[in-house]
């Protein structure tokens, strides 16, 4: 069986679980869970694309709440349990950092949440922290309304990965 058959045939409820692994934000969940079956990869990530469009700043402010900062590896399989080993992997740049970039991506964090009133949210996949810490840095300089939009962007590079991981075999 696919793994997309597999999703298809889930409970409404189980497969608002998996789609919340995706993103962290109940009504995208539910209107994913609610637009099954999906005929093809494909239009499954057309519907997320779509879902995702109709969200706002409320949800972008959920769907933060359930990533860890970037950087904070410590945390990953703690509170993240659902989504702990898909976190750790985004974030696999983190390994080698030397510790001044360790600290740097701490403060940063801290200064950017001061800031904005959220964590920096970064789609980490295939990024080093350096790159990462580059990127936090630059954003710092942002009005806050064109800052949200921005992390809104990255949940939804976030959630294409994590869909394809859920149906990968």
């Amino acid at each position: 069986m696919s793994r997309l058959a597999w999703l298809n045939g889930l409970s409404a409820e189980e497969a608002r679980a998996e789609f919340l692994r995706c993103c962290g934000v109940r009504t995208w969940a539910e209107a994913m869970a609610r637009a099954r079956p999906f005929a093809s990869d494909a239009a499954l990530y057309e519907q997320a694309d779509a879902h995702w469009a109709a969200t706002g700043p409320g949800e972008w402010r959920e769907a933060m709440e359930h990533h860890p900062r970037i950087g904070d590896v410590s945390r990953l399989r703690e509170k993240y349990k659902a989504t702990g080993a898909w976190s750790e992997q985004e974030q696999r740049g983190m390994q080698g950092a030397g510790e001044d970039v360790i600290q740097a991506l701490a403060d940063g964090n801290r200064d950017y949440e001061a800031r904005f009133g959220f964590i920096f949210l970064v789609c980490a996949t295939g990024k080093s922290a350096g790159e990462m810490l580059g990127l936090l840095r630059a954003r710092l300089d942002h009005p806050p309304e064109q800052e949200l939009r921005i992390a809104a962007g990255e949940q939804a590079k976030i959630t294409r990965i994590r869909l394809e991981k859920l149906l990968a075999p």
